[in-house]
């Protein structure tokens, strides 16, 4: 070349290999290939060229498949699907080299700050521990003799809480990630994660589900005092956000929520009226009563409905009374014969009014229409009515007399609905019947539920007693929801008969399996100080002949893991107890120089 200039045509070569102009030099190969016998010695017009299929019409065409649409201006010979992703790979280009530099989104604020003390050490380092272990272990393996640290989480964050301890920063998003899994743990976990969680979870959607849990959408509820903001939010926010306002409200001023309720009532949608008289329950009282009578005027039938439930759980309210008068009509004492007997005579119809103050006209399916109306107007009536009507005798006395024509069921199971809408204690008492009775039950408990929820009226350390003697009677096998409304830790007398009545299923040669639901209440609601008895229990006892196969070896497994876990709580309860500061000696009184020498 000696250093002269290349040629046109070598320019031209060079432009084409190089691989910024690319674009322009396939373009000028079309054009060559066009016409390149006559080429004009200025610059030829460009054509306009082909609109370029877009970004939706691609995505149309790869949808249906090129069998059923062939790709926009595809080149001629070239496989359909291979254009396909020719023009995708140059829209994408394009696309890309259209963006404009978008404007820095605005940086979010700083987290608020947590006054709450910070969590000792050794209970941080437990908190890690426990969220590491979010598998719980697969359904139907075998657990092993390993503790479920899954489980004993709720039971972490309720004492955490009691302590009023701080949650590290550094753990937020995994404890945040775990309420999101289970929904059991959100209470206890958004109470203990305090104002950062809300501040993470309008960053994070998945985590939304708190902001959702908090009053008014995690945002600041206004007190009764600011009275603008409260009726500006009542008047103005979303659904959940009245809600909780008027939750607040119930559960501070219970007089004011109920007039914000009144105030806006009358336009209120149907579905709305009957979540926002639910809410009456709390701080319910008779202030309450000329509110929920309007109520029973409602066009809606559960609001009704809603309605007459609050105003029975009232015994001195003006429904009450006529429950009463309507349900003495049905139920007397006979004293003809040689013992007094209840007789019971149901309704003969629903009338405007019974359906008025709440009764249900049409029975469910099987059942008939008389017993359903005279079960709806016991369950209805204060259970003081019964004394004064049925002699003056005792809840207990009441209970143990015979009914006829068969009523007793119905009779008994709607008292039992009384006793547990209305909270009372004595006939509670009454119809759960002693705990060794042979039909695991007194004469009103028609079932488990329903003994679950008469026991939650007694004060625990009777209902702690009451299911410690049905355990000791009828075993373990009818005990899980009777286990489920004691309180935690159980009671001493309690703990020993679910420890008695295992040792009694080992010895019998049973799987342990079979006790697996209560086994794992043991696990959570067992004092561990019942750790000492149960070290006899690991070895492994000697088979019977007619034992399960390996049963021995699988109970001993299981009271192993329940011994580790009843160790692992009393762990965790040091860690969170915070340390009592050492008490100083006390001072000696100097001696005189004289003295001391």
């Amino acid at each position: 070349m000696n250093g002269a200039p290349p040629s046109d045509g070598t320019r031209a070569d060079a432009d084409k290999g190089s691989p910024g102009n690319s674009w322009e030099s396939a373009a000028n190969t079309a054009v060559d290939s066009d016409d390149s016998s006559a080429r004009p010695s200025q610059a030829p017009v460009a054509s306009q060229p082909a609109p370029a299929p877009s970004w939706e019409d691609l995505v149309t065409t790869a949808l249906l498949g090129t069998d059923r649409r062939a790709p926009a201006h595809a080149v001629p010979g070239r496989p359909a699907p291979v254009a396909l992703l020719d023009a995708a790979a140059v829209a994408t280009v394009r696309r890309r080299a259209g963006l404009r530099p978008a404007r820095a989104a605005r940086r979010p604020g700083a987290a608020p700050a947590d006054p709450r003390p910070a969590l000792p050490a050794p209970a941080a380092r437990r908190l890690t521990t426990l969220l590491a272990d979010r598998s719980g272990g697969a359904a139907g393996s075998r657990r092993g003799s390993s503790p479920d640290l899954m489980e004993l989480l709720p039971q972490w964050l309720a004492a955490a809480n009691a302590h009023g301890y701080a949650a590290p920063p550094q753990l937020l998003p995994a404890l945040l990630d775990a309420a999101r899994g289970r929904t059991d743990l959100r209470p206890a976990a958004l109470a203990f994660a305090g104002p950062r969680a809300l501040w993470l979870a309008r960053l994070n959607p998945d985590w939304r589900f708190a902001l959702r849990a908090a009053p008014g959408g995690g945002a600041a509820l206004p007190g009764p005092q600011d009275a603008g903001a409260v009726r500006r939010l009542w008047e103005e926010g979303l659904f959940a956000e009245r809600a909780a306002l008027l939750g607040a409200l119930r559960a501070r001023t219970p007089a004011l929520g109920r007039e914000l309720l009144a105030s806006t009532w009358a336009t209120e949608r149907a579905e709305d009226r009957l979540m926002f008289l639910d809410s009456l329950r709390t701080g319910l009282s008779d202030a309450d009563e000329p509110f929920l009578e309007q109520a029973l005027g409602d066009r809606s039938r559960n609001v009704r409905a809603t309605a007459a439930e609050l105003l029975s759980a009232l015994p001195d309210s003006a429904l009450a009374a006529r429950m009463a008068v309507r349900a003495s009509a049905c139920v007397a004492l006979d004293r003809t014969g040689s013992t007094p007997a209840i007789v019971v005579e149901a309704p003969l119809e629903c009338d405007a009014g019974m359906e008025r103050d709440g009764v249900v006209a049409a029975p469910p399916a099987g059942r008939g229409e008389r017993s359903w109306w005279l079960g709806q107007l016991v369950e209805a009536a204060p259970l003081g009515t019964w004394s004064q009507r049925l002699g003056g005798r005792t809840p207990q006395e009441i209970v143990e007399l015979p009914v006829t024509d068969g009523w007793q069921a119905e009779l008994h199971a709607a008292w039992c609905r009384a006793a547990v809408r209305q909270r009372d204690a004595a006939w509670s008492r009454a119809l759960l019947g002693s705990p060794s009775a042979p039909e695991a039950g007194g004469p009103g408990a028609v079932s488990l539920a329903e003994r679950a929820k008469l026991l939650a009226a007694l004060d625990p350390a009777e209902r702690a007693a009451w299911v410690a003697g049905f355990i000791a009677t009828h075993g373990l096998s009818e005990a899980f929801q009777l286990l489920g409304v004691c309180a935690v830790p159980w009671a001493p007398p309690l703990g020993q008969a679910v420890v008695d009545a295992l040792n009694i299923a080992r010895d019998a040669g049973s799987y342990p399996w079979s006790f697996s639901g209560v086994m794992g209440l043991a696990e959570r609601c067992l004092d561990p100080a019942e750790a000492v008895r149960l070290e006899a229990l690991l070895a492994i006892p000697d088979e019977r002949e007619d034992a399960a196969p390996g049963a021995g070896g699988y109970w001993a497994e299981a009271f192993q893991r329940l011994v580790t876990t009843l160790r692992l709580r009393a762990a965790m309860t040091r860690e969170l107890t915070p340390p009592t500061p050492a008490t100083p000696p006390p001072s000696t009184p100097a001696q005189p120089r004289e003295a001391a020498a």
